[in-house]
């Protein structure tokens, strides 16, 4: 017996999608590219970054600088003899990235490569969380000023390895840390890099089609 297509589309209206698609978290990401403005003059861009750095909890990370006095004169006067002469330093490493990591008591002052974090790193809340995160398993976020120079790779892996870079000089600081970051998998090095192309193939593992004739 053959359906009319009024009865058809009659029961079709009568469906009810009662599963709604779970929304994915906010992740954020490297860079906000919005580029309207909202009425008050203030980029939409921004607003999601300050909206994502308040609920990561982040705090402003700028040295509060003598009058007259750069960055890099200030690390200078913090760090005589420069970073290789301090005795609680640490080496971690991420992908291409080496990052030399020097930890002093202080207020939770951060500067990396001569300049200040939040700058460095574009703002982003997650590459920024990754500087703090041994500090903050440990509850010492606002007892450490530190002092990074880091070089090779992009932003990502440069901020993973300050990760491991921070959680070894704590370590250095007092034994009794080694136990709560090694729970955290803090001190555990990621040796995973990117795979290297092949001959014959368009990347690692990818082949041209197959064509049998």
């Amino acid at each position: 017996m053959a359906l009319s297509i009024s009865s058809f589309s009659s029961s079709f209206t009568s469906l009810s999608l009662s599963h709604k698609p779970k929304s994915k978290p906010f992740i954020p990401c490297r860079r906000f590219t919005v580029t309207a403005l909202a009425s008050n003059g203030q980029s939409y861009g921004k607003m999601l970054a300050d909206a994502a750095e308040l609920a990561c909890g982040i705090t402003p990370l700028i040295p509060e600088l003598p009058l007259g006095m750069t960055v890099e004169k200030y690390m200078k006067s913090r760090l005589p003899g420069g970073i290789a002469a301090q005795p609680i330093i640490a080496t971690g490493r991420r992908k291409c990235a080496i990052a030399r990591v020097v930890l002093q008591e202080g207020n939770g002052k951060v500067i990396v490569n001569y300049r200040d974090a939040k700058d460095y790193f574009q703002g982003s809340p997650l590459y920024l969380r990754y500087l703090t995160t041994p500090l903050t398993a440990l509850g010492l976020e606002k007892q450490y000023d530190m002092f990074i120079k880091v070089h090779g790779g992009g932003l990502s892996g440069q901020a993973q390895a300050v990760t491991l870079g921070v959680a070894r000089a704590l370590v250095k600081i007092s034994e009794e840390n080694r136990k709560p970051l090694r729970r955290e998998g803090l001190l555990t090095r990621d040796a995973r890099v990117v795979e290297r192309k092949k001959a014959g193939l368009k990347k690692a593992r990818k082949a041209p089609q197959y064509s049998k004739r």
